[in-house]
């Protein structure tokens, strides 16, 4: 399992989203206080970050406890962003991937991140694998189910379709193969952040004339976090958050199960009624 939090609004050091917070994600890599499944995140952690000018962000990673990184608190102290992805990890299986495992994918302008796990994987998602260009396959930093699910919505967001609509059918997509998965998505391009919630929590603020922070769990006690509703789309752009349903696939299969084969016939009209005999006069 994970934590992840994206952020775009005003300029400021990335300390004082990722580790001055008094449960800033830094905290959340030993105490979390809202994580369902694992209790540390020492797996891995990263950066990326986007710098005035510049649409391509840059990352920095590593395959250690944020913790034990010297290097993160300057960083974190002199960097100064207007949008930026984090993330620290709890892997779901070991792997010898290092960093490379560790989020935020990058591709282009775009930042990825996945809080959660494919169940039955690796052998769950080969139907969904051997659909993607060989290339894509290829060009996967890790052999994770978090590399696997960033490829399948990359895919998509190179074909022509939006961030909302990728990740919501990648969700789906890999809900309907491996149910039970958790797939917590975060996704930003330096403008608009996307994400879904989908077995764990996501919350967001938005704060005017700031920002908005979409996050697994709030970093501090400020009242107007709201939570996200599980299997929810949510969509930041400036501080305006749109959050659409997600449909459950079985939710999906029921109702197509249930549906008649053919549209019902209309109903007949109502016959004539046939008028009643009088009554004899007394």
């Amino acid at each position: 399992m994970c934590r992840h939090l994206a952020y775009v609004g005003a300029e400021q050091p990335i300390g004082r989203l990722l580790s001055d917070p008094p449960h800033s994600l830094f905290r959340q890599s030993w105490a979390p206080r809202r994580q369902r499944y694992g209790t540390v995140n020492a797996d891995g952690f990263g950066i990326g970050w986007y710098a005035q000018g510049d649409p391509v962000p840059a990352r920095y990673r590593r395959s250690g406890p944020v913790w034990g990184d010297a290097s993160f608190q300057d960083l974190a102290r002199v960097v100064r962003t207007s949008a930026l992805l984090g993330a620290v990890r709890d892997a779901t299986v070991a792997s010898p991937d290092g960093e490379a495992a560790a989020a935020p994918f990058a591709a282009g302008t775009w930042l990825f991140s996945h809080n959660g796990a494919v169940t039955g994987w690796p052998r769950s998602l080969a139907g969904l694998a051997r659909d993607l260009p060989a290339t894509e396959l290829l060009s996967m930093e890790a052999r994770s189910d978090s590399a696997l699910v960033w490829a399948l919505v990359l895919d998509r967001l190179r074909t022509g379709d939006g961030e909302g609509q990728a990740l919501a059918d990648t969700v789906l997509e890999v809900a309907r193969a491996a149910p039970g998965s958790r797939l917590n998505l975060l996704l930003t391009d330096g403008a608009t952040i996307t994400a879904t919630a989908w077995g764990d929590t996501l919350w967001y603020l938005a704060e005017p004339h700031r920002g908005v922070v979409v996050a697994s769990e709030p970093y501090d006690d400020d009242p107007r976090w709201r939570e996200v509703p599980d299997r929810t789309l949510l969509a930041a752009s400036g501080t305006d958050v749109l959050l659409t349903p997600l449909k459950d696939p079985e939710d999906v299969h029921v109702d197509m199960a249930s549906a008649p084969s053919s549209p019902p016939s209309p109903p007949s009209p109502p016959s004539p009624q046939e008028p009643s005999p009088k009554e004899p006069n007394a």
